[in-house]
């Protein structure tokens, strides 16, 4: 049996009249920061409900497509990944741990998802910032609507809320060179760097 990779994450969400404290609270920290600009299509199996029904919850698979690299629009492949479910908050009270798994896609990703059983369930556009700190990646962002007649993002309100995702930027195996415990530590030092401006915390999703 193959070991799980894992992705370590916390999460917070403030309001836009804090935007210019946090941001210059986190990019002192940080070694870069960029634009970020994306779309996000999740995607649930064809017997969601099915699964639902006989009290399981069905694994879903997500496609991220980063629209702006380097501060300029690009046309990325789209990566496909799916979340398992966290671990449990007596295992990682501090963090949400959970399985991850990804694969880059080249070409029809939303095709890929239907021919291995998916269905397309839901779909947004992020855009914000993006962060590094060594082993993290702190994602900053709006959530946009979609068009539904030309599929083209609507810009954010200028209320509306803010979300924070301080994570692991790589998939990582839990391994005496890369312990789960090093990078939950690297996630709770962006906790701590953040207290009082911003509450980020474990995330049961």
């Amino acid at each position: 049996m193959t070991s799980h990779q894992y992705e370590v994450a916390l999460f917070g969400e403030f309001f836009s009249k804090d935007l210019k404290a946090i941001l210059n609270r986190i990019t002192l920290h940080c070694e870069s920061s960029e634009p970020m600009h994306a779309r996000e299509i999740v995607f649930e199996p064809l017997d969601a409900q099915l699964q639902r029904d006989q009290g399981q919850e069905p694994t879903l698979l997500r496609a991220r497509k980063e629209l702006i690299v380097g501060g300029r629009k690009v046309d990325s492949p789209w990566h496909l990944y799916s979340y398992l479910k966290p671990e449990s908050a007596r295992v990682h009270p501090e963090a949400t741990v959970r399985p991850w798994a990804t694969v880059q896609v080249e070409g029809d990703a939303i095709g890929f998802a239907a021919a291995l059983g998916y269905e397309r369930r839901s779909q947004i556009y992020k855009r914000g910032y993006c962060f590094r700190k060594g082993p993290l990646i702190i994602l900053m962002f709006q959530q946009e609507q979609v068009d539904p007649k030309t599929q083209q993002p609507i810009p954010a309100h200028a209320d509306t809320l803010w979300e924070v995702e301080v994570k692991t930027a790589e998939p990582i195996r839990n391994t005496p060179e890369t312990p789960l415990g090093g990078a939950i530590e690297e996630a709770l030092e962006v906790q701590l760097l953040m207290k009082g401006l911003l509450d980020l915390r474990r995330q049961d999703i």
